[in-house]
């Protein structure tokens, strides 16, 4: 029987894993470790305005979740005179992460870069400027773009130096679709943004980690395009918007997946015999019989009004149609 490690490993990799590998910290149950060096992030959500490591500002109302920034540190360029960056070979930055790698024996160990490069420069800019930014200021915010991969590689490297063959993978953050659409034209992601996360990523495979993203919306132009830059496995939390079967037929057997029942339409409104059917349905268009899917929960089940009996029969439904146990087989 193969560890933890071994197991999400195989999924990864299509290498034929013993069972489903799953990520769902509501009922205690993991494969992977989740290591983290002293990145401020969003904050303390009881506050309702915080401020991460790189100045931005998140504010927050009476419903609970992580917010939204609101202050933008560099909405005007002349603020770049003024303005510290935050510094990734700063020791503080990795301080006690050699603790947090107690209970990861047997685990799949994965850190991770919030907001690597489209949120992180619109956090900066603000959406609005970034995307004016994009069609008329190309010079300087390619000058931001690459300060910001730069701090990237800087803290891959420097993270993977400090722990040599500790960490298995990495996952970033960044939300490129809406319900419909990718936010810009592919052929300005692949211009600009491609060639810069492939920077990134690169320094993630000479670390030996592999490459999860997370991406929110429609972001079907582009995933054959972050295949190709390195991503090993894609995090998809909005599978009907996408199109299962759609998704499935192009991509499956070329990353791997890890997701679960729609977030926003499925889980939240539907009951559960949609939700069984939906669990069914990803696992046999996403998945393959070499590997290629893992379950993984989505957090703050309070945000999207998923109340755990839901996820209960979500789960339940994954396992029970787990095609790579020995039951199943």
């Amino acid at each position: 029987m193969k560890s933890s490690r071994e197991n999400v490993a195989s999924a990864i990799e299509f290498r034929k894993p013993d069972r489903l590998p799953v990520i769902f910290d509501a009922f205690g149950v993991s494969d992977v470790h989740r290591i983290k060096w002293n990145e401020i992030g969003t904050g303390d959500h009881t506050q309702s305005l915080t401020f991460d490591e790189w100045n931005c500002g998140w504010s927050r109302s009476e419903v609970k979740n992580m917010g939204q920034v609101t202050i933008h540190p560099l909405d005007s360029w002349r603020h770049l005179e003024s303005y510290r960056w935050p510094d990734p070979d700063d020791p503080a930055f990795y301080e006690g992460m050699d603790a947090r790698f107690a209970g990861s024996e047997d685990k799949y160990v994965l850190t991770d870069i919030f907001m690597v490069l489209f949120e992180r420069m619109h956090s900066l800019r603000g959406f609005q400027n970034l995307l004016t930014d994009l069609l008329l200021e190309q010079e300087k915010v390619g000058d931001l773009a690459d300060r910001i991969v730069e701090i990237d590689e800087r803290i891959i490297e420097n993270v993977s130096q400090r722990f040599p063959g500790m960490i298995h993978g990495i996952i970033f953050t960044d939300d490129w679709g809406t319900e419909e659409n990718l936010m810009i034209s592919p052929e300005l992601w692949i211009e600009f943004f491609q060639p810069r996360y492939r920077k990134i990523f690169d320094a993630c495979k000479r670390a030996g980690w592999h490459v999860w993203l997370h991406s929110c919306g429609k972001i079907n132009q582009i995933i054959g395009d972050l295949i190709d830059v390195g991503v090993d496995v894609l995090n998809l939390q909005q599978p009907t918007v996408l199109g299962i079967e759609e998704i499935g037929r192009k991509y499956s057997g070329k990353v791997c997946f890890l997701s679960l029942c729609d977030i926003q339409k499925t889980l939240p409104f539907k009951d559960g015999e949609a939700i069984i059917k939906e669990a069914n349905s990803l696992l046999r268009h996403w998945g393959t019989d070499d590997g290629g899917f893992i379950l993984g929960d989505y957090g703050n089940g309070e945000a999207i009004n998923v109340p755990l009996w839901k996820k209960k029969i979500m789960f339940d439904a994954f396992v029970s149609a787990d095609r790579w146990s020995e039951p199943s087989r």
